[in-house]
């Protein structure tokens, strides 16, 4: 197994950048128990894999580095022993059925989980406006926890893309209908909104049918994860 170069340093280094995500396909997965799954599933989209591991089986695309130079090429404030440059995956046409579009959310955590949402009720589709935060950002994959490689995640101009839609778009809005006296259809379009602003307003009127969670404690408003995985287990059931 080769020591891992300076030049492999700086262009790991490097896809910390969207725009070179994009410009080369590939992304950063980090953590023993992602990267094994990758490992035990389809090899071939590793580009690279980076372990501070001697023992680690040997292999053709494997490096050996010091805990501080993983340090140093990691996201994580406390690394593990693995990290794989993986090769972006090809987008899928999937089937009809439910699918979830995002209308600006920005923040990787909440990204990751919604993701990680979806893969847990059968979504195979999510739509995300351009403005929307990138799902091979380091901490997105992080928190999706696997499910980026199940989940179709493609980023679309929503109002184009729901010009083009026959199935009804469900959008979360304070003036929705309450979503327990709702019979969802076996096929629609759940749009969520930015965590701070909700939908924007030139996406409301493509809306056929506004829902909304009812509460009765004192919060302003849900988080946007939680609120999707609400809506989700209503829709998709």
């Amino acid at each position: 197994m080769d020591a891992l170069s300076k030049n492999k340093i700086k262009w790991i280094r490097s896809l910390r950048l969207k725009k070179n995500r994009d410009a080369e396909a590939l992304f950063i997965v980090e953590g023993t128990k992602m990267v094994q799954e990758i490992l035990d599933g389809d090899f071939a989209h590793v580009e690279c894999l980076v372990t501070t591991d001697e023992s680690f089986d040997s292999m053709s695309l494997a490096f050996h580095t010091d805990v501080s130079t993983m340090k140093s090429i990691s996201g994580l404030s406390t690394p593990g022993t693995l990290l794989a440059v993986i090769r972006k995956p090809e987008l899928k046409t999937e089937e009809v059925g439910w699918t979830l579009a995002l209308d600006g959310v920005q923040d990787p955590g909440n990204m990751g989980t919604i993701i990680r949402t979806a893969d847990w009720f059968g979504i195979k589709e999510i739509i995300c406006s351009q403005n929307t935060v990138d799902c091979f950002n380091p901490k997105v994959i992080q928190s999706t926890m696997g499910s980026i490689f199940r989940v179709n995640v493609r980023y679309e101009n929503l109002e184009e893309y729901f010009d083009k839609e026959s199935r009804p778009i469900y959008g979360a809005l304070l003036e929705g209908e309450n979503m327990h006296t709702i019979t969802p259809p076996k096929e629609g379009i759940l749009l969520m909104g930015n965590e701070g602003s909700g939908i924007s307003s030139e996406l409301i009127a493509a809306i056929s049918h506004p829902i909304h969670i009812p509460g009765s404690g004192g919060a302003e408003s849900l988080n946007v994860a939680v609120a999707t995985g609400i809506l989700l287990s209503k829709l998709s059931s």
